[in-house]
């Protein structure tokens, strides 16, 4: 998992230096790492199926015992299938998207295929500050896309609604996310929702990180950021408002809810 991450951070940066050598076909090529991610996942199937789950750690800062621990268990399966599999077809469609030349094509191509990674990150994530790292990529990405090139004023007023909002949204999660492991003992997401412990400090911060999944799924009364959010080009709103990123909140939900749901409020 942690190779599939690396390889869509490469691609990233490599994508506008692709895109000047292959012009639009670059997109193909480009869509062969979340393909790839695709296939890797679809190959742990029997794994997960079976009741197991695939783990990696690496660590990361050793003096605040933070390590980049990765997870792929089904609900992790189901989503990360989602994001690669959906982001490689939106790639491709992209390769005849774009017309040869259009203005800012290397950019998104790199933004996009890190965006892809960064959702990527987010579902198979177990510490919770690194799933709040990949969060706040995808939010950080995602106005890049919605902006464009920056040309339309409307893009851009869409584009800094959604950061906003999403960002808030986000830090009032991160505020949770700390009330919640501090709670549990733990930092592991794995842990946390086995045993999520009890008390008010953890009815506030399950409160709390329900205000992020909100946010980010654009639902009511925080819904009127992803209207606007359309004037995003169409690969952006296929991948982003449709595959992942609004996605992105049902999968906390989803994450939270089987151990979480007796917590009052």
């Amino acid at each position: 998992m942690h190779l599939l991450l690396l390889a869509h951070a490469l691609a990233a940066v490599c994508a506008p230096l692709l895109v000047r050598l292959l012009g639009r076909q670059a997109f193909l090529v480009l869509a062969l790492v979340p393909a790839a991610s695709f296939g890797w996942v679809l190959a742990q199937l029997g794994t997960v199926t079976g009741g197991g789950d695939v783990r990696q750690t690496v660590p990361w800062v050793p003096a605040l015992d933070l390590a980049v621990a990765l997870r792929l268990d089904a609900l992790a399966l189901v989503l990360a299938a989602l994001v690669t599999g959906v982001g490689a077809l939106v790639l491709v469609y992209c390769a005849r998207y774009f017309e040869p030349g259009d203005e800012g094509t290397g950019r998104f191509a790199g933004t996009l295929t890190a965006f892809a990674g960064s959702m990527l990150g987010l579902v198979v994530a177990d510490d919770l500050l690194l799933l709040y790292v990949f969060w706040e990529l995808t939010t950080i990405f995602s106005y890049l896309l919605i902006g464009g090139s920056g040309g339309r004023v409307a893009a851009r007023r869409a584009a800094g609604q959604a950061l906003v909002l999403t960002t808030a949204g986000g830090l009032a999660m991160l505020v949770g996310l700390i009330m919640v492991a501090e709670t549990s003992g733990s930092y592991l997401l794995s842990e946390v929702v086995a045993d999520p412990g009890s008390g008010p400090l953890l009815v506030a911060g399950t409160l709390l990180v329900l205000v992020g999944a909100i946010t980010k799924s654009a639902l009511v009364p925080f819904h009127f950021w992803l209207p606007a959010a359309m004037e995003a080009p169409t690969p952006v709103s296929a991948y982003l408002h449709a595959a992942a990123m609004v996605k992105a909140g049902a999968y906390l939900g989803a994450r939270f809810a089987p151990d979480f749901a007796e917590v009052p409020g």
